[in-house]
């Protein structure tokens, strides 16, 4: 961790001086973690503690604190057990231990729930800080969060978020690789993914369904069809993201061929039941591949080994060669394309900006249309730890997601719901759960708010036994500021702005979320994407309700209205009704604010006149025919409206 700070070899007079000095430096950085870490306990500790944290620095590059380990079975037990003077402060235990299970974290000791270095804190002090707070803490505090370390809890207002995190923010310019090995050395800030640092975490479970969704959006994309029977994908890895891959790929019916360097991943899904068979002999794995191929059968077979020998540029090699054979090839989210082309690879795309590349990341040519939409991965988790209450808010949500497919719109639209419901159907079946009684699905806003609210009127009447946790991915519609994942569809310059995520925390902590958090890094790394989350509550309280449908239409509608604009992106209208809006004589389509699902609750009058206008949805007209209309229609309706700037992408 400190090769930042490592005596680089030298010559001339001044060597022996510089080496001396980075000597210095060094002994001064580590003296300072000491500090930083000794903080947290009283100075008749620091003596007993100082020799085994510098052990752990010198061995580690870290200070986890690893004596404070707590001796209990990590796991998300019942709400009711945990000693908290309110539910909303005993959820958020139930979520951070559940981010801490074995079963569901990547490396439980050093906290890192996923991603090989996404936190929940930085060391075991900060955890057992935390939940003594939140232990303590009433309806009118708030506990704040900075990277791991709780600052404390400060008067606040019972419609104020119980907890506020901030995970990795630094100053832009100090956002670099090298600073953060030095920052999470020194203890002073932390990588918390996304989910892992915002307690949101559900096990594979959280990315299983996007990947499905992902594969069978690629075959209708690619290969012109949703039935995958007898088509092969192969992929790498199966940590706690990309484990997902292979349940996925038995869910849509292919066969999944997943490459696993490390044989504890490999082992650990397939005693889960996520991975169906493993082997190590290449032979072997080829002739299985062209059994299941042949019988069309769906299988998902993990290959110990490295999926390319030696380094990037070989493995895109490798692709190239594929491609160039008719096989499909998209980066799905963890910027391969981004390093294979720092690393010197032919990535690259003649003409292109600088988010496009030789190959598509998925968000570009699969997920963005679906995020467009207003669809995205909404999440809930039952407090209680019942399976009966998490089967009961699937038929709930299967309900609902019915109730809106039936009511009309357009095709793309209900072919969203369509799958929805298959999946949540489905997801009961293939053994889901790994930890928390969790559950998740792809929803638009009009979706995502009217199933909370039909599961809080289920706490209520007492069908539901326990308070439930509503989140979602900070991999979302509104979530996440990422030029090579999240953003990249985003055509117009903005992909590198930031202000979509950081809004979103914002908005969602005084529209009534439970807690928000906001991170630096996440999916493609460290100084590459903002993004944020929230939990919230639902206890079948009508305040419950209330924050659920406030807050709810903002997480969605933010987004679809800063990305507004993007060429080459579909969109839904308002309150069901799908259009697209007329632009140029070639009626590229556009997303507008409506495109969530739900009626957008503007306090401007000149978006209902937008809406009112969308109604001729079939006719294509030019941009300036529109623009005289909209002018008239405003005169002609007394309407008031701002000549601020236009939204992003517009």
């Amino acid at each position: 961790v400190f090769m930042l700070l490592r005596c680089e070899s030298s010559t001339g007079p001044c060597a022996a001086k510089n080496k001396d000095a980075k000597i210095i430096i060094l002994v001064l950085v580590r003296q300072l973690a000491l500090r930083n870490a000794l903080r947290y306990f009283p100075p008749s500790l620091h003596a007993t503690l100082a020799a085994e944290f510098a052990q752990e620095l010198r061995q580690y590059g870290h200070i986890y604190m690893y004596r404070f380990c707590p001796p209990i079975s990590m796991r998300a037990y019942p709400i009711d057990q945990y000693p908290c003077r309110m539910r909303q402060a005993a959820a958020i235990m139930h979520m951070i231990m559940n981010n801490l299970d074995p079963a569901v974290a990547q490396f439980p000791q050093e906290l890192v729930t996923y991603g090989g270095n996404g936190q929940v804190f930085s060391n075991w002090a900060q955890f057992w800080l935390v939940l003594h707070y939140l232990s303590e803490m009433s309806e009118e505090q708030t506990l704040v969060l900075y990277s791991g370390h709780p600052l404390g809890l400060f008067p606040s207002t019972p419609s104020s978020p119980r907890a506020v995190i901030t995970n990795g923010m630094v100053i832009p310019n100090y956002s670099s690789r090298d600073e953060y090995e030095k920052m999470f050395a020194l203890g002073n800030t932390m990588y918390g993914q996304m989910t892992a640092g915002s307690y949101c975490y559900i096990g594979p479970q959280g990315i299983v369904h996007g990947t499905t969704l992902t594969i069978l959006n690629a075959g209708r994309r690619y290969l012109g069809s949703g039935d995958l029977r007898g088509k092969v994908f192969v992929t790498s890895g199966l940590g706690g993201m990309s484990g997902a891959q292979a349940k996925a790929s038995v869910i849509a019916g292919c066969v999944g061929v997943i490459a696993e360097v490390d044989e504890a991943p490999l082992k650990k899904r397939h005693a889960q039941g996520w991975l169906m068979e493993v082997t190590s002999d290449l032979d072997r794995c080829i002739s299985r591949i062209r059994e299941a191929k042949r019988c069309k059968i769906p299988l998902s077979l993990g290959y110990h080994g490295n999926v390319v020998d030696l380094c990037l540029r070989r493995q895109v090699r490798a692709i190239n060669k594929l491609a160039e054979a008719g096989m499909f090839f998209w980066d799905y989210g963890n910027a391969f394309l981004l390093e294979a082309q720092r690393a010197g690879a032919e990535v690259n795309k003649g003409g292109a900006g600088k988010t496009e590349f030789r190959y598509p990341s998925y968000v570009q040519h699969i997920m963005g249309d679906i995020f467009s939409l207003g669809f995205g991965p909404f999440r809930w988790v039952c407090t209680s730890g019942d399976p009966h209450d998490l089967a009961e808010t699937d038929d709930i949500a299967t309900t609902v997601l019915e109730d809106i497919s039936t009511s009309g719109g357009e095709l793309h639209v209900r072919q969203q719901y369509n799958d929805n419901i298959c999946w949540i159907r489905q997801a009961g079946k293939h053994d889901m759960v790994v930890g928390s009684q969790a559950r998740i699905l792809y929803s638009d806003q009009k979706g995502r708010v009217s199933i909370a609210l039909a599961i809080n009127r289920a706490i209520a009447e007492g069908r539901v036994s326990a308070p439930v946790v509503i989140s979602r991915d900070h991999h979302d519609v509104s979530g996440t500021d990422s030029p090579f994942r999240e953003t990249s569809n985003v055509y117009d310059g903005s992909a590198f702005c930031a202000d979509m995520a950081v809004q979103n925390f914002v908005g969602d902590a005084f529209r009534g979320a439970t807690w928000v958090a906001l991170h630096n890094g996440g999916g493609v790394g460290w100084g590459e994407v903002i993004n944020g989350g929230f939990g919230l509550v639902l206890d079948g309280s009508e305040e419950a309700g209330r924050r659920a449908r406030m807050m709810l239409n903002w997480d969605v509608s933010n987004g679809v209205r800063a990305q507004a604009g993007s060429w080459g992106i579909l969109w839904q209208g308002a309150a069901g009704l799908a259009t697209r809006m007329p632009t140029t004589p070639s009626s590229v389509p556009w997303r507008s604010r409506a495109s969530c699902g739900s009626p957008c609750h503007s306090t401007c009058r000149m978006n209902n006149c937008w809406m009112e206008l969308c109604r001729a949805k079939s006719h294509h007209i030019t941009l300036i025919m529109w623009t005289f209309s909209l002018l008239y229609y405003l005169q002609q309706h007394d309407c008031v409206f701002s000549t601020g700037t236009p939204a992003r992408g517009s």
